[in-house]
């Protein structure tokens, strides 16, 4: 539980942690405050937003629609990795969820299944939209991922929440039922990601990596065996690409790989 930070200090975190943020108008006192209560905040929530086009997403999620007033997060992260802050304050990101969920993110403890709507999202967590279309198709670049775990980590980081990053970062699909975002990627492995980033400084990066752009009939085993010499080190790709699905590259799909 914690009172949400400062806009000042909630834009700092963020570039504390490495991340490019665009600033987008008014975005400071840009909120639906007037609707009900900001905080305590105990998390932070992940979304798709069902759109193409980064421009376009990011109006949506500032300015809403007719039927749901903006701004629809806090950051939209866009597929170049780039956070644009559109609010801050209460915003129409999660909606009614399960009590059981909230409950386990402030014991930081497992997380149940999510089957009741009763309870306010929006006056929680923190919300970060992801320009995708949602469709188990649209590729997730890594740079993008990147963004995402290093904007939860640094909230994470900020308030002091469970240090492993396994429960204060949750997605709308573990919140609210019905919903199945963030499609396309592992929330598990976003946590893991978070977690390996609270062992280090704000400042850290991964490093010793390489870039792959995948080609037409590529596995994820042939890469490995082609570029890491062991195709049994394709487990290591997964989980460094947070890929839900082993099987789902796209040609042109940019992928991190380990050290040889």
């Amino acid at each position: 539980m914690a009172t949400p930070l400062s806009a000042a200090k909630f834009l700092a975190a963020l570039k504390a942690e490495g991340l490019t943020v665009v600033e987008v108008g008014d975005w400071r006192t840009h909120n639906r405050n007037s609707k009900g209560a900001w905080g305590p905040v105990h998390g932070v929530m992940i979304h798709h937003t069902v759109t193409k086009g980064s421009a376009k997403t990011v109006a949506i999620c500032r300015d809403g629609y007719s039927s749901l007033p903006g701004p629809l997060c806090h950051g939209v992260i866009t597929k170049d990795g780039r956070v644009h802050l559109v609010g801050y304050g209460r915003a129409n990101h999660a909606g009614s969820g399960d009590d059981d969920v909230l409950r386990a993110v402030v014991a930081e403890s497992a997380l149940p299944s999510d089957n009741e709507a009763n309870t306010d999202g929006n006056a929680r967590f923190y919300g970060f939209e992801c320009e995708n279309l949602g469709d188990g198709e649209d590729p997730w670049p890594d740079v993008q991922v990147e963004a995402i775990v290093r904007a939860s980590a640094a909230l994470v980081r900020a308030h002091g929440w469970g240090k492993d990053g396994t429960t204060s970062v949750i997605g709308h699909a573990e919140w609210q039922p019905g919903k199945i975002d963030p499609k396309g990627i592992s929330m598990d492995g976003i946590r893991r990601r978070v977690a390996e980033r609270l062992e280090h400084a704000a400042s850290w990066s991964r490093s010793g990596t390489t870039t792959y752009t995948v080609a037409r009939g590529d596995t994820l085993w042939s890469i490995a065996a082609s570029r890491l010499g062991d195709g049994a080190r394709w487990t290591e790709i997964a989980k460094l690409n947070s890929l839900k699905d082993a099987d789902a590259l796209a040609v042109g799909q940019k992928l991190q790989l380990p050290k040889k």
